[in-house]
């Protein structure tokens, strides 16, 4: 539920694979990052992460990690 939840959440800010859209969250969120590293957002940075994962989604190495991490979690709560 994890892998395919959270990149719906993240494209529902407004991080799509076309782009920040226009007046989003993501939008307000890539405004705020660009005046405070006067103009450009950082690589690395939170927007351009979860730009990424809006874009592509999670990686093989994330989705890898994430199911051996929550599935543990889960295991643990049942």
């Amino acid at each position: 539920v994890a892998l395919v939840g959270i990149p719906l959440c993240i494209g529902a800010l407004g991080f799509t694979g076309a782009g920040i859209a226009a007046g989003s969250f993501a939008a307000k969120m890539m405004s705020a990052a660009a005046i405070a590293n006067g103009g450009g957002v950082a690589a690395g940075s939170t927007v351009a992460v979860l730009q990424s994962i809006g874009a592509a989604g999670f990686s093989t190495g994330a989705q890898i990690g994430m199911t051996s991490v929550l599935g543990s979690v889960g295991g643990a709560s049942g």
